[in-house]
């Protein structure tokens, strides 16, 4: 993220934000700037040219710098879309009839690919990928699609950090389905071996320096003496923030609050480590960006205002906090869950070997057709040779009686 105006590098924690606090998001996609990181929404690339274009009209960036959170969720920035500039509108409008475009054609290509049976398809589902602009209108962009851009924003990435935490539990629970797996492929002598190989290595990952409790004293404290060269006895809460608010735009957003735990994360992941996982580790960051953002953004925007952060230097969580447990101490997933988890990969399992054994009848159903067509095929080829060589014989007998 880089510091341009707008302060785009702040639209990063605000568009990867997926906690019940988002309902803001959407007005935060204009508030705050716009980030170049794929939100992983499929019409992310329209949503970053119509802001990249926004920002180029001057009337509106003074009026987006001006507008508080409230009205910009009500809708009142939208209807300052009416008094932007013309070239700027045009440019509005040829990106929504892209958009347009880009969707009927990838409903088309859907279409193509069922065989062309659009009356079996979910219209609905069809309808819902079109809810962030006014389809009915295909061919200017008008107020009411800046206000459904804005809102399909927030309904679709608010539930963006629970999803990765589910993501981060199937990922561990396939890596525990799959070291099983392959202890079934071994005898006795040799899962004994991999199962001590296993509790080793859970051993050495464990076996680390302790780790600060996130956003607490202690732990900036180490980044201000590590990281910034500082003598810890010369702590100060707002120098501390003002040499990591990066773009100095006056907060701590999501990735400046994460670069804060690097230190943390280091005494913990090692990429050099047979034990240590990396995909652990960007999951531990995110609890500890998580757990700050829970305790000190106070007004919940996904922000940490210098305000904000200096009533939470006061605070006796602060000051003395209690220990902090890394992921090796809180395992991501249930036993139950597990179980469920390879009960539900055994029913896909299943599925896909009772699909493969179809296809192979079906297969063998249609090379048996395809032997009966090629011997249908020679049956024929023969009888035309047959009636042809009668043909020929009969042509000559009655030439023979001609000429006699």
């Amino acid at each position: 993220m880089v510091n341009i105006p707008l302060n785009r590098k702040r639209m990063r924690s605000l568009l990867l934000c997926k906690s019940q606090s988002c309902g803001l998001i959407g007005s935060l996609v204009l508030k705050r700037g716009f980030t170049h990181q794929d939100t992983g929404l499929h019409y992310d690339r329209y949503l970053r040219e119509v802001i990249d274009f926004l920002e180029k009209d001057q009337h509106f960036r003074e009026k987006l710098h001006n507008t508080d959170m409230e009205d910009i969720k009500q809708g009142k920035l939208a209807k300052e879309l009416d008094f932007v500039s013309h070239h700027v509108r045009t440019k509005l409008d040829e990106l929504k009839r892209q958009e347009v475009s880009r969707l009927r054609a990838l409903i088309k290509a859907k279409q193509d690919i069922e065989g062309g049976k659009d009356m079996m398809m979910d219209h609905q589902a069809l309808l819902k990928q079109f809810e962030y602009l006014n389809h009915n209108n295909p061919h200017t962009f008008e107020v009411e699609d800046l206000d459904r851009l804005i809102k399909s924003a927030t309904n679709d990435l608010e539930n963006y950090d629970k999803e990765r935490h589910e993501e981060f539990k199937r990922y561990e629970m396939m890596k525990e389905h799959e070291r099983r797996e392959h202890l079934k492929t071994l005898d006795e002598d040799g899962r004994k071996k991999e199962e001590e190989h296993h509790e080793e290595l859970k051993k050495k990952h464990a076996d680390h320096p302790k780790v600060n409790h996130p956003g607490s004293q202690d732990q900036l404290k180490e980044v201000w003496e590590e990281a910034d060269g500082l003598d810890p006895e010369d702590f100060d809460p707002k120098t501390f923030f003002s040499l990591h608010d990066t773009n100095g735009d006056g907060y701590f957003d999501e990735q400046e609050l994460e670069s804060l735990f690097t230190k943390e994360l280091e005494k913990v992941y090692d990429p050099a480590n047979e034990e240590d996982d990396m995909v652990e580790m960007e999951e531990e960051r995110l609890r500890m960006r998580e757990h700050v953002m829970n305790e000190v953004d106070t007004n919940k925007d996904r922000l940490v205002s210098l305000d904000e952060f200096l009533i939470a230097t006061k605070k006796k969580e602060f000051l003395e906090p209690e220990s902090w447990e890394t992921l090796e101490q809180n395992q991501a997933y249930t036993e139950e869950e597990m179980r469920e988890f390879e009960e539900h990969l055994a029913r896909e399992e299943k599925d896909l070997n009772q699909k493969t054994l179809d296809l192979q009848k079906q297969k063998e159903e249609l090379e048996r057709q395809q032997e009966q067509l090629n011997a249908q095929k020679l049956e024929l080829q023969q009888q035309s040779r047959y009636i042809c060589y009668n043909s020929i014989c009969f042509s000559w007998v009655l030439f023979v009686q001609h000429v006699t």
